[in-house]
């Protein structure tokens, strides 16, 4: 049964929980008075419907229904979560929870970067169903969502939450104790104030902090975080060296942390001037494609290595991955191009072809080797654990169209030949909008030991499958 999510507030926010939701397969009523507000979450969802599944190897969930309603009242209806995502003016926040509790008994996460949830309840009817989820922009590719109770907040309600926010592909950080700005706000509202100095007093311009950022511990942070990175500067010695090496820095006039700068119109100008020299050539919307291209390319190669974030997108894709139902043909891949497979041509490079259609063998092995009763049963990886796999010893690969990053592709694939210890197997790579064959591949593969690395004979129930597939799909459509 399809869930629902109701928001609250459809601006930048709020049109990221949107998309984050109705593209893992949810329903989503949206309320927001602005007459602008269902163009503007429209635009917001074309950037997340090119960019969110590029993340991924599988197809994501069919869409759910975006719907938009004349009252909070309506919104809520039926929604097993609702994200409030109004202006940030406390009282405003208020009315709008009385109003949400007035029609909803569904736990309410507020996007607020600043108030603290016991803030947020103060006069509501149910506050033991408030709490912070803050999110981070764009909502719909960045996981963090601090999750901020309080005291009076119902244990209930925050498991719920945390469960409902990990199935779309996010991660929930419960907040130990409610403070204002919650955690990573405090971190950037640090810098912030640092930078602003540095602009001030002509040390740097915006675009020059900017590149010290992302050219160098902006790298490091987005991957291993704070301590982590200084442990690793601490050399063998670890964090305690690092300490001791660089403690005494404390006292040193290193930061005007606990000093902010007058907010002068002067220093508005300043960096509004700078800011429009460095990047006033994009427009927003330019800009915030830019960003997603680089936080996919960037995330995607976490992916490969298993860490941080791309261990989060590793761990969901399995939640939302299926093994190929028994067709002719079977379905082996459907999965949009990411941008990180093009070339400077702007098309899918061919190394990203044997790489795709790798991935389709791989799921032909998942099939006939399933077990259910093994540790990572559905995955070839599980049958290498079993000490068995096929080896490819043979290909024939052609390209006969152009493929685009963001297209969505299929590979339909036959076995040709299935006896003994040969698998071969013929893939058809198709876009999925109009089913043009786009590459094709046929492939010899071997059944190998792992133990001798030699080739051997599979199990009788490994060669049942094998050749009912090969029988299969010998017959005519």
């Amino acid at each position: 049964m399809t869930k629902t999510a109701a928001i609250i507030g459809g601006g930048v926010i709020g049109g990221g929980w949107a998309a984050r939701f109705l593209l893992n397969g949810w329903n989503v009523r949206v309320f927001d008075p602005d007459p602008e507000a269902e163009r503007k979450i429209g635009e917001v969802m074309a950037n997340a419907r090119a960019a969110l599944p590029m993340l991924y190897d599988v197809a994501l969930p069919d869409e759910g229904a975006l719907t938009f309603h004349g009252s909070i009242a309506e919104a809520v209806e039926g929604a097993e979560w609702v994200q409030e995502s109004v202006s940030e003016r406390l009282d405003l926040k208020h009315k709008v929870m009385a109003e949400i509790q007035g029609a909803s008994t569904a736990p309410i996460g507020s996007s607020t970067s600043g108030f603290k949830p016991s803030e947020l309840q103060q006069g509501a009817p149910d506050p033991s169903r408030i709490m912070v989820a803050h999110p981070f922009n764009p909502v719909y590719l960045l996981p963090l969502i601090e999750i901020v109770p309080s005291p009076e907040t119902d244990e209930a309600a925050i498991a719920a939450a945390e469960e409902i926010l990990t199935s779309v592909g996010l991660y929930p950080l419960r907040v130990r104790k409610e403070i204002d700005a919650h955690i990573a706000d405090r971190f950037l509202e640090a810098v912030w104030r640092e930078a602003l100095w540095l602009v001030k007093d002509g040390v740097a311009t915006t675009e020059e902090i900017d590149n010290a950022i992302r050219f160098g511990f902006g790298i490091r942070w987005a991957q291993m975080g704070l301590f982590e990175t200084y442990r690793v500067a601490g050399g063998e010695a670890g964090m305690r060296h690092f300490m001791a090496q660089f403690g005494p820095a404390l006292k040193w006039p290193w930061t005007k942390l606990m000093d902010v700068p007058e907010f002068t119109p002067e220093l508005v100008d300043m960096i509004a001037d700078q800011s429009d020299a460095q990047s006033g050539h994009l427009s927003i919307r330019e800009l915030e494609k830019k960003r997603d291209k680089n936080l996919i390319a960037m995330m995607r190669a976490l992916r490969q290595q298993g860490n941080a974030s791309g261990r989060l997108i590793n761990t969901h894709q399995r939640t939302i991955r299926h093994l190929p139902k028994a067709a002719n043909p079977l379905v082996t891949q459907d999965r949009v191009v990411p941008v990180d497979w093009t070339d400077l041509n702007g098309h899918m490079n061919e190394g990203r072809y044997g790489q795709l259609f790798s991935d389709a063998a791989e799921e032909v092995i998942a099939y006939v080797s399933a077990d259910e009763a093994a540790p990572l049963a559905g995955t070839s990886e599980d049958y290498a654990a079993r000490g068995f796999n096929y080896f490819t010893v043979e290909t024939t690969t052609k390209y006969l169209a152009e493929t685009q990053a963001g297209e969505r592709i299929v590979v339909h694939t036959r076995i040709t030949e299935g006896r003994g210890k040969k698998l071969r197997c013929f893939h058809e790579m198709k876009r999925a909008s109009d089913g043009e064959v786009m590459a094709t591949c046929d492939q010899l593969m071997l059944h190998v030991s792992l133990e001798t690395r030699r080739t051997c004979e599979p199990s009788d129930e490994v060669l049942a499958k094998v050749e009912a597939l090969a029988a299969l799909h010998a017959k005519e459509n």
